[in-house]
């Protein structure tokens, strides 16, 4: 393992945690693995706000979309084996299609470019109001006219995955489910992951709902079985499954259950997503998105009262999984957040001997900040941002528990002092940054008790 990822792991998790009780959320799990060994597994918070019960690694949760890259392999081990190709109809598979919804490749419905209907005219399963769609639905819904010809745009289909879940069992003779699990799951040596909710036996995280307009958060079980859209949504995983089974999925990974040549063509850029502001591509069962190093391929998922996002970043050798149990989740932003940490550490390198005492996270009526050691610098992080080094001050370290802030806004001190402040044991207990007294946490609560608190409160009003 690289020294700046070593260094990079902790502060992750400290920064996920903060920022999951700075937006209130109910839970966090998050999973890196560098190659295949998992080098980060941590969760936070609850997994049922209900019970109050703790959320930890081995909660299950709904995937949801992630589901398509487990489809996308299984299809490609047919190809492998010779049993089907991406250029045959779907039509000469399933039967009872619109006859232009027959005449689209398997290749065109796995890159989302069939221009099929994204759920149906009534997309209610996603939203709590009826179950997830059977076979016969899926088939009545894809038996009419589409909203484009095939190969035009870039198009999501829930539909179309559940179509090629049933390519799957007409060529394999067995249950999507079935099938699935023996052939990628279990190929791919994953003990905590299962094709539907069904199937789960261990612990599980409760999804959640907004705040509004109830004015609190309330519990959306998500023990909905997937029926015929299994294929494209139904999956349960814990954090660190998610992450062994993506990174196997990097062309470069050691092990996998696919040839690099499978691998290089699912996690291919094939359709811009141009009418968004993310830069995304979608491949086959993968979207992309990053540039240079930092290019990633992954997906990501939506289930009512959960968001989960996955990330591999294969010229770091990295995967990052990140699932929460709310439906205003903040994965995606996290997962932004967790890659700009790396690569800050990437850059500075890891603390120097002169650095490593200046850490921690400091506090004062105005919020927290975080001392965090970097190679010879101490940067000042903002653990409130997605993004916490943007703008970070420098300290530059002058002598033992002295240093000087070097860089920084013109609004805040720059060229001022900043010194460490430790209690008898040599413990470092409080940090001046120019002129800023900075506490810890629990010493600020009782500061802010004593100022502030009830009878305080009451005699100020008064």
């Amino acid at each position: 393992m690289k020294p700046w990822l070593s260094a990079a792991l902790p502060y992750v998790s400290s920064w996920l945690e903060f920022q999951r009780r700075h937006h209130d959320q109910p839970g966090c799990a998050v999973a890196i693995a560098s190659g295949q060994k998992i080098v980060l597994e941590a969760a936070f918070g609850t997994a049922d706000l209900a019970t109050g019960e703790p959320l930890t690694p081995r909660h299950g949760f709904r995937i949801a979309s992630h589901s398509k890259s487990y489809t996308s392999a299984g299809l490609l081990r047919l190809v492998e084996a010779g049993r089907l190709r991406l250029d045959d109809k779907v039509g000469a598979y399933v039967p009872g299609l619109h006859p232009d919804v027959a005449a689209a490749t398997i290749g065109q419905v796995l890159s989302n470019s069939a221009g099929l209907t994204r759920d149906g005219p009534d997309n209610g399963q996603f939203f709590d109001r009826k179950p997830y769609c059977g076979k016969e639905e899926v088939i009545a819904d894809l038996s009419v006219a589409q909203p484009y010809p095939t190969s035009q745009r870039f198009k999501y289909s829930n539909h179309g995955f559940a179509l090629l879940g049933l390519v799957i069992e007409a060529v394999t003779g067995e249950p999507y489910a079935d099938w699935i699990a023996s052939e990628v799951v279990a190929a791919a040596g994953l003990q905590e992951t299962r094709p539907d909710i069904t199937l789960w036996s261990g612990p599980v995280a409760k999804g959640h709902s907004y705040r509004t307009p109830l004015d609190r958060r309330v519990v959306i079980p998500g023990d909905n079985p997937g029926h015929a859209m299994t294929s494209a949504a139904g999956f349960v995983a814990t954090a660190a499954d998610v992450a062994r089974y993506f990174a196997q999925l990097s062309p470069d990974a050691e092990r996998s259950i696919l040839s690099p040549l499978s691998r290089r063509e699912m996690s291919r850029r094939l359709w811009p997503d141009d009418e968004a502001s993310f830069g995304r591509h979608y491949g086959l069962g993968t979207i992309s998105g990053g540039e240079g190093d930092w290019r990633c391929f992954g997906h990501s998922g939506g289930f009512q009262g959960f968001i989960t996002r996955t990330v591999v970043l294969p010229k770091q050798d990295l995967t990052i999984s990140v699932l929460t149990n709310a439906i205003d989740g903040l994965a995606h932003p996290w997962i932004d957040g967790v890659i700009h940490i790396l690569k800050t550490f990437s850059e500075h390198g890891a603390p120097s001997s002169a650095t490593r005492d200046w850490t921690g996270r400091w506090w004062s009526i105005w919020g927290a900040g975080d001392l965090v050691p970097a190679g010879d610098k101490v940067l000042c992080a903002n653990p409130a941002l997605l993004l916490p080094f943007l703008d970070a001050g420098e300290v530059t370290v002058e002598a033992p528990d002295l240093g000087r802030i070097t860089r920084t806004s013109g609004f805040n001190s720059p060229g001022e002092a900043a010194r460490l402040i430790r209690n008898g044991s040599g413990k470092v207990e409080s940090v001046w940054l120019g002129g800023a007294h900075l506490v810890s946490e629990d010493a600020l609560r009782e500061e802010m008790m004593e100022r502030y608190g009830s009878d305080q409160h009451r005699h100020a009003r008064a």
